[in-house]
């Protein structure tokens, strides 16, 4: 079973890497939403759990592979991988990710630049690893590699609270700041030609999204902003954010702009569905196209 789906925006080819699932409560991904609607679009087990995708993408850049998000990792013991139903335990690597970049004839030390979304375990979990699971030292993965993250959001991850402590694991950063390897940003940025960072904040206040542009095509990894196709809709947003009017806001902008321009968006936590078009259907955003090739 393949582990990658490949399509190209302009002469960039980008490769969705399949990097395992998760299951987290229904009623927590969709915040005020009755479970009867959501429940018709991604149906629940019996604790309540909806199944994730944990979607990454790496782009061939001629500057260097880039890749976006990195999945959870392999430092989570036994409990952890329970409550959250973890599966993404790697045949040739550690984790499925390093099977995905085999797969694609790479290893961990060809990645030029590791962007995060944001610093949530199931996002920046795979920025580190340990070498036997159950070990407390971890180092980063992708050792050639500058990690780029917003600035605000690295100072909030550091300054974590009870109602975020959770989700933002010091194991999945501390080591890129010990070892030197970020690149922080404020706002916008470009950080390759044709790869530029947007700020979408809601989620958490720094989160951002990558929009990736060559040739007049134009490609969107959209992080927690839409974290599933299910989540098109503007009201539909998780009970995790933050900020859910920022969030909303983030969307309506952003997705006006993609179903204006034709963009691909790529869901990383869509369990079925990573990537497509959307087009607007009376007032509801809705998938319109799946064929990127």
């Amino acid at each position: 079973m393949t582990l990658v789906e490949t399509f190209k925006v302009g002469g960039l080819v980008c490769h969705v890497i399949d990097a395992g699932t998760q299951r987290l409560d229904g009623g927590a991904m969709f915040g005020v939403v009755p479970k009867p609607l959501w429940e018709k679009k991604i149906p629940a087990d019996d604790q309540n759990r909806i199944s994730l995708g944990l979607n990454c993408l790496l782009v061939e850049h001629p500057d260097g592979l880039v890749l976006i998000d990195t999945g959870v990792g392999n430092k989570y013991d036994e409990k952890f991988g329970e409550i959250y139903m973890i599966e993404n335990t790697g045949k040739v690597g550690p984790t499925r990710l390093e099977d995905a970049l085999a797969e694609l004839g790479f290893t961990s030390g060809d990645v030029a630049v590791v962007i995060n979304t944001h610093l949530h375990f199931d996002h920046a979990g795979g920025n580190t690893l340990v070498t036997v699971r159950g070990d407390n030292e971890s180092l980063p993965s992708f050792p050639n590699a500058t990690y780029v993250v917003q600035e605000g959001e690295l100072e909030f991850a550091e300054k974590t609270n009870e109602r975020t402590a959770a989700s933002y694991l010091r194991s999945n950063f501390d080591p890129v700041s010990q070892a030197g390897m970020w690149n922080t940003v404020s706002g916008e940025s470009e950080i390759r030609p044709g790869i530029t960072l947007v700020p979408t904040p809601g989620h958490v206040p720094y989160h951002q999204s990558v929009v990736i542009s060559d040739g007049g095509e134009t490609a969107c990894f959209l992080g927690d902003l839409v974290p599933t196709t299910a989540h098109l809709r503007l009201p539909w947003i998780m009970g995790y954010d933050l900020e859910p009017l920022r969030t909303l806001e983030s969307k309506r902008d952003l997705l006006g702009r993609a179903e204006a321009e034709g963009w691909i968006l790529v869901f990383e936590h869509d369990p079925e569905r990573s990537v497509g078009r959307v087009a607007l259907d009376g007032k509801a955003y809705v998938v319109a196209s799946l064929d990127i090739n």
